[in-house]
């Protein structure tokens, strides 16, 4: 038993190093003073101003524009790249190479896209930040949805083809239903890394807007305030709320398909 508990040291000070900084932010943000790193009271001021700070009220909008639209994108193709890869297709080169978006760097994908924009002469702003999201988060989409895919009944399909139901129908009414969970779950997250991501849009928006993470990246330049924690705290609570729906999501559908 004790020997147990010294395993759970390291544990528990992983979780330390990895979520105590995220927790003094939060409580930083509530902060009554003008210093990001002394802590003088409790206030909301700073919530107060976030929503009166026009540029941040702009970097908000167009974020939400870029992740709902890169989400719908990215949801529908990744969906029908799951199902081609999993009922059409047997192949490790493809699999791998549909996965791929998700593990290259970000550096290396925003300059890829930056420079086939460029190659086709393609003007750069929001819908060009919509495009590159919808292609990072395609394959985190796909992969939830093949995930999902592994727990289907494919006798159903097959039942409802023997029965006259060309591909179509069969996708749209026996396909479909059941990876409704997998395809919110894999939504959710698509929006999630939208939502927060940086790298790539700061490299394919052009210099006539911004998102909120460049609004943030710009506002920290001249130093940490109790508005930008604010601010982080606000995203990190979208965030949270979006991870912890698709894993509910996704807890759903395993369920309803043991049943």
């Amino acid at each position: 038993m004790r020997r147990f508990k010294l395993l759970q040291i390291p544990f528990w000070l992983t979780y330390a190093f990895l979520y105590l900084p995220i927790a003094v932010l939060v409580v930083m943000s509530f902060n009554s003073g003008k210093s990001a790193y002394t802590y003088e009271g409790f206030s909301l001021k700073w919530y107060g101003e976030l929503a009166q700070d026009e540029r941040v009220r702009d970097g908000l909008v167009n974020t939400l524009i870029v992740a709902a639209g890169s989400t719908v994108i990215a949801t529908v193709l990744g969906t029908l790249l799951a199902v081609g890869l999993a009922r059409h297709t047997r192949s490790r080169a493809l699999d791998a190479f549909a996965l791929m978006p998700a593990v290259l760097p970000d550096l290396v994908i925003a300059i890829g896209l930056l420079i086939f924009y460029g190659t086709i002469k393609l003007t750069l702003g929001l819908y060009s930040v919509v495009l590159s999201h919808a292609l990072f988060s395609m394959a985190f989409v796909a992969a939830v949805v093949r995930t999902r895919l592994t727990n289907t009944d494919t006798s159903l399909e097959e039942a409802s083809r023997d029965l006259g139901a060309g591909p179509v129908t069969t996708f749209m009414r026996v396909t479909l239903p059941q990876l409704v969970p997998g395809i919110v779950a894999g939504a959710l997250l698509a929006f999630t890394l939208s939502l927060d991501e940086f790298v790539i849009a700061f490299f394919t928006i052009g210099n006539t807007e911004q998102t909120l993470p460049i609004v943030i990246y710009s506002m920290i330049r001249f130093g940490v305030t109790p508005k930008i924690n604010a601010l982080a705290a606000i995203l990190l609570l979208v965030s949270f709320t979006a991870v912890i729906a698709g894993q509910r999501m996704t807890k759903i559908g395993e369920s309803r398909a043991q049943d």
